[in-house]
């Protein structure tokens, strides 16, 4: 019984580690989408994991990943932004800033 745990915990480790590693690349391919729509630059073309815990939805239970970033506007300055994803699907994403009202 306990080389049938032994196999169940190495591949519930090896699972986590892969959703990990795509909700990683989605998360960078929704930032550096979102800071192009915004004419910012995206530093360290990197996302860093800031908190992972379990969440209860609708859809049942996810793994909930917040994610930190940084960015630049007109190559001045640094700033963070985050992301929240609930399993693979944007729940929220801030760049911290005002939203900038357009003249009609």
């Amino acid at each position: 019984m306990s080389d049938l745990s032994a196999i169940f915990v190495f591949l519930l480790l090896g699972w986590f580690w892969l959703d990990s590693l795509r909700a990683r690349e989605i998360a960078l391919g929704i930032c550096r989408a979102a800071c192009e729509q915004r004419d910012l630059q995206l530093l360290d073309q990197a996302v860093a994991l800031r908190r992972l815990r379990l969440a209860w939805g609708r859809e049942g239970v996810r793994l909930r990943r917040v994610y930190r970033f940084d960015f630049s506007e007109e190559g001045v300055g640094r700033r963070s932004g985050y992301l929240v994803m609930r399993g693979l699907g944007l729940e929220d994403l801030s760049f911290g800033l005002p939203e900038q009202i357009e003249d009609t």
